[in-house]
């Protein structure tokens, strides 16, 4: 199949594309869509979002917080582009009205601008299920061979992960997907721990992630902290990190990570998530603009 293609709706499902082979039927993506470096380059963008540039970690809480309470937009979306691309699979999510679009606002623009394309909900809650998104974006866009073949090889490298951590001693992590307010790890994110060998803790596996207390986080006693900001790169997970290290468990080692790219971000990058933090927990090695130690 070609034109008129697909419209990612998602950062993630963009990787998804790209990593199948499929970025010549890729037709528009968000602002958000930032892997490779080209995509809002090389594709229209057809979703903005909120101004959050210079915000700290609370006040985007705050807005994020009066926003939805006055009913107002987290995104929106071109309406206009939409009907003029006249995509036949879009790509969408119905996990986090705060991260994407809803899939209900995707499809009642489609119904406006008379758009009868096929839409591909990805709401992963699991590890599994993250990698199940190669065969659904596979199967949407008629490449059912290709999406399996790359879960397989995402697979295979998770295996080799599991080999090599296995007989050794488990630590006990605590994930920190925001820190002002702070909260604990939810959906696949516990899952990624599990699989580098680790034991999360004050963590909702499969759950939404939640807010917990600064004393909840002293008295975890979890080995390590990995603060791992939603959305947040390195860098911004690295100062983040400092900023509430008087407030995390004086024996604990702290790491950040690429949170927006690996972490929260429910792509093929999930593998390297788990790679990276294999490595940190076990070896003790920093994976350079991945992760960082800071005590």
């Amino acid at each position: 199949m070609g034109v008129p293609g697909i419209v990612s709706l998602l950062p993630s499902a963009t990787e998804w594309v790209y990593a199948l082979g499929l970025a010549d039927r890729l037709a528009a993506v968000t602002f958000e869509c930032d892997e490779p470096a080209s995509a809002r380059v090389d594709h229209e963008v057809v979703v903005s979002g909120l101004a959050t540039q210079g915000l700290t970690p609370g006040e985007i809480d705050a807005l994020v917080r009066t926003t939805a309470a006055s009913g107002g937009p987290m995104h929106r979306l071109d309406h206009d582009a939409l009907a003029r691309i006249a995509p036949d699979v879009v790509l969408t999510q119905d996990l986090c009205g705060v991260c994407a679009l809803p899939a209900d606002d995707v499809t009642g623009a489609l119904a406006a601008v008379g758009c009868p394309s096929t839409v591909v909900t990805l709401d992963p809650t699991t590890l599994a299920e993250v990698l199940d998104g190669a065969v659904a974006v596979a199967d949407a866009a008629g490449r059912p061979r290709a999406g399996r073949l790359l879960r397989e090889r995402l697979q295979t490298r998770l295996d080799d992960v599991a080999a090599g951590v296995a007989g050794r001693s488990r630590p006990r992590v605590l994930v920190l997907e925001w820190t002002d307010p702070p909260y604990v790890a939810g959906h696949w994110v516990p899952d990624l721990v599990t699989a580098a060998g680790a034991v999360p803790v004050l963590a909702r596996p499969g759950g939404r992630s939640v807010t917990t207390t600064w004393d909840d986080v002293v008295t975890a006693e979890g080995d390590a902290v990995l603060v791992a900001p939603c959305g947040y790169g390195l860098d911004d997970a690295v100062a983040q990190a400092r900023d509430v290290l008087p407030r995390l468990p004086m024996l604990a080692a702290v790491w950040a990570i690429d949170a927006g790219g690996l972490v929260t971000r429910p792509g093929p990058r999930v593998v390297d998530a788990v790679e990276a933090l294999a490595d940190a927990f076990h070896e003790g090695r920093e994976s350079t603009g991945r992760t960082a130690r800071l005590r």
